[in-house]
């Protein structure tokens, strides 16, 4: 039987987004619906250790959340009118439509992606109430201090307060302006699973991959000609490929050059170079999704490190730089440029990259590894440890620390 707390873990994981989004749309307030929910996991924190588990957890915590935030609202200054909309709103919610959108996660996350809030707060608000990200999380998402994010995601909430914005369930009309918004936040809830950002989680969160392709699935059969939606699908699906082979028995991350490749998914792969293709069939000039896709078909493509086609990746990412102008972009393009030109054209492109990235452990983790090959043992050391140090992830921190303790072995 499942003890109270991994219930009351799996309920915030599963529940969190839901109760905030739903209790948000049916009274007009973000604080109280955070507030409500708050309140009603403390309480089952409190009583399902002593007096059991219910039978629907879900239910027990969206009918005590409810009744919390309704408690609010009558506590507050315009008791009587403010009760009387929060009733209407209520009734209002149980018999509306699911209108273009019928899957319930993801048509909460079009309602969070309202084009009048900024893209940034639009994804970070979404991935906060919707994703069930942690603050912490999503800021290291977008590389900013976790005091930074959380100011971000206040100001959002202000400004939906102050706009009135209203949490409808969006039309058929409202996809095509909010899309955009609603493939990055599934792109991020996709990269948390696929390397956890947190030590306190699993290396590969499969929980948060599976539901972000899902999701994806759902969005492309709702706008199937969408190329970002489907691009964004093939990259999930040839990443997830790939996933089995990625950390060891030991818990240690395996870079691409040592996995096992004949324990990445055919099926997936399959599927993702179709999609890639079908992208490429449409005649339209690709988007970023698309080209990462398309760069991930190119790894995928090769039976061994060795085949892969270092130059078409390096075109490809040529191309993404225009489209996306970006320090990672570039970052990752260097590790492609060091397989064709060498190490030290890399890491030329690498060190001109410190001032922006000097806090992400991926840029010291790619210096250390191009510092390695063109023999700069001393320089190569400190960077693993700067890697080590920013690096919250326990399988890349294992990898990360075996690779600067070789390199100390024979140096």
């Amino acid at each position: 039987m499942i003890s109270a707390t991994d219930a009351i873990s799996r309920a915030h994981q599963e529940e969190w987004g839901r109760l905030v989004a739903m209790l948000a749309r049916r009274f007009g307030d973000l604080d109280i619906a955070e507030e409500s929910v708050a309140e009603a996991f403390a309480i089952a924190a409190e009583r399902w250790p002593g007096g059991g588990v219910p039978p629907n957890p879900g239910g027990w915590l969206t009918t005590t959340a409810n009744r919390k935030a309704i408690d609010r609202i009558r506590r507050e200054s315009k008791r009587i009118d403010r009760q009387h909309e929060a009733q209407l709103m209520q009734d209002a919610t149980e018999a509306e439509q699911a209108g273009a959108i019928e899957d319930e996660r993801l048509r909460l996350i079009f309602t969070c992606c309202h084009p009048a809030l900024a893209m940034e707060a639009r994804v970070a608000l979404t991935l906060r109430l919707i994703g069930g990200l942690s603050v912490a999380e999503i800021a290291r998402a977008f590389l900013v201090s976790e005091v930074a994010m959380g100011q971000r995601i206040t100001r959002a909430k202000a400004k939906i307060r102050a706009a009135r914005i209203p949490y409808g369930v969006p039309t058929g009309e409202d996809l095509p302006r909010r899309v955009s918004g609603v493939l990055a936040v599934l792109f991020l809830i996709f990269n948390e699973g696929y390397l956890a950002t947190s030590a306190d989680a699993d290396p590969i969160r499969s929980e948060l991959t599976a539901e972000a392709i899902r999701l994806n699935r759902v969005l492309c059969s709702l706008m199937p000609d969408d190329g970002e939606a489907v691009g964004l699908l093939a990259l999930m699906l040839l990443t997830e490929s790939r996933r089995r082979a990625r950390v060891s028995a030991s818990g240690e991350l395996v870079p691409l050059d040592q996995q096992d490749r004949g324990s990445w998914d055919a099926e997936l792969i399959a599927e993702g170079h179709g999609l890639v293709r079908q992208c490429l069939a449409s005649g339209a000039a690709p988007g970023r999704y698309q080209l990462l896709a398309a760069i991930n078909a190119v790894h995928t493509s090769a039976r061994d490190f060795r085949d892969t086609d270092w130059s078409q990746v390096v075109a490809l990412y040529d191309q993404l730089a225009r489209l996306d102008p970006s320090s990672i972009v570039a970052l990752n393009r260097a590790i492609a440029v060091a397989e064709v030109d060498g190490p030290d054209v890399a890491l030329a492109t690498v060190d001109q990259l410190e001032e922006k990235l000097r806090d992400y452990h991926a840029f010291h983790a790619t210096r250390a590894e191009l510092l390695r090959r063109v023999g700069r043992s001393r320089d190569a050391r400190e960077a693993y440890d700067k890697a080590v140090e920013l690096a919250g992830n326990t399988a890349e921190v294992a990898y990360l620390t075996r690779r600067r303790d070789q390199l100390g072995e024979r140096d």
